[in-house]
């Protein structure tokens, strides 16, 4: 199996637990985990300055192209960040863990 890491941000916290709460029940991710953060990125040509809350869902690469997709309808951004990172390692208890509680592919 492989694994990966999966991030988005979104505006507030409401949304964030929102998302996170619907793509674990659908079972595309095992766990998400939610951190508050400060941003600042360009945006139609002004720098713009905003709290959001970044979200790290922990699945199988399988399940991305779903993830991203579901991600997308879930999203109220027009141009979401949603970035996919490789888990190289990982304690096997825990990435059998992510086997068990993601949707079979």
């Amino acid at each position: 199996m492989e694994y990966i890491s999966v991030s988005t941000s979104l505006p507030d916290k409401n949304s964030a637990k929102k998302m996170a709460k619907t793509l674990v029940e659908e079972r595309l991710a095992a766990c998400t985990n939610i951190f508050r953060m400060d941003s600042l990125y360009w945006w139609q040509e002004k720098i713009e300055e905003e709290e959001e809350y970044e979200l790290v869902f922990k699945t199988r690469r399988v399940l991305y192209p779903e993830l991203e997709k579901r991600i997308r309808e879930l999203h109220p951004y027009e141009v979401p960040s949603i970035l996919s990172y490789s888990i190289e390692e990982g304690l096997k208890d825990y990435l059998g863990w992510i086997d068990k509680e993601t949707r079979k592919s």
